[in-house]
């Protein structure tokens, strides 16, 4: 069955340093990104964004790609044909957002006390946002969320999403930082993936995802075939041991935008 449906991540999976669709990972100028995004659209296969980003942050790079659809603040959110679908169970946006709402739950000023030295907001980009409280920092969101859960917060996750560069002088003795949305607990990009699939009517083996972080990778067990871009286990090696939950994933040889690049060859040729 040819594939008609690709998810896509962007930042460090087709997005290269510095969030730019025209370098990889080393700040080297790079079209394999664009031609992967090509390669999609001759083949007349639709181009998904999904991303832990703020909308305006996927809608204006999915608007780009011609694409009419997107997945934003980590599925808590499908856009289909400019119509809204929000994940988020019982909180949905009104006179407060939801990130406002999360806000006044005082979940998040409990976890940055709890965590204070390993957990930060991840400033600028913690701003204006919808849905997620954005973090940085190192923490085992499970115990997270058992934390969560523990103080009458079991409607909220936390979400790994990835290792990030950017940290405050309070995180300098971290070995490395990772980006957490605290969400509500009904919001993923698996969810999101699975409500476009199913709206569009494309059967689980039309479609497939790239990625790079843990949270990309539980969308694996909604598509054909899931690939994980290999600079994923270059800076996270424990991803190993996840990915043997899911007999569908693959490693690309390349990293970030050659990787989806990659990808989406390899599956359009049938060799996925």
């Amino acid at each position: 069955m040819s594939a008609r449906c690709a998810y896509v991540d962007l930042d460090g999976t087709l997005l290269g340093r510095g969030a730019s669709l025209l370098h990889d990972g080393e700040g080297s100028v790079s079209i394999e990104g664009v031609r992967a995004v090509q390669a999609c659209l001759r083949g007349g296969v639709e181009l998904v964004l999904m991303s832990g980003r703020r909308r305006a942050q996927v809608a204006e790079p999915a608007r780009l790609l011609g694409q009419s659809s997107y997945i934003f603040e980590a599925g808590a959110c499908v856009v289909l044909e400019g119509e809204e679908h929000w994940l988020t169970g019982d909180l949905l946006p009104g006179e407060l957002t939801i990130a406002q709402q999360i806000e006044l739950s005082g979940a998040p000023t409990m976890l940055l006390e709890r965590y204070q030295g390993r957990l930060e907001y991840h400033e600028p980009w913690h701003l204006d946002r919808e849905v997620s409280h954005l973090f940085r920092g190192l923490v085992d969101a499970f115990e997270v969320d058992r934390l969560l859960a523990d103080e009458g917060h079991e409607g909220l996750r936390l979400i790994d999403n990835g290792v990030v560069n950017r940290r405050s002088p309070a995180l300098a003795e971290l070995p490395h930082v990772r980006c957490y949305h605290l969400v509500p607990a009904s919001a993923s990009k698996a969810g999101g993936l699975a409500f476009h699939r199913r709206a569009r009517g494309y059967a689980r083996e039309e479609t497939f995802a790239v990625g790079d972080s843990r949270e990309d990778l539980a969308c694996a067990a909604h598509v054909d075939v899931f690939w994980l871009v290999a600079n994923a286990l270059e800076r996270d090696p424990s991803m190993r041991e996840a990915i043997a939950a899911y007999p569908n994933v693959r490693v690309t040889e390349a990293t970030h935008g050659a990787g989806v690049y990659e990808a989406v060859l390899s599956t359009l040729m049938g060799s996925g």
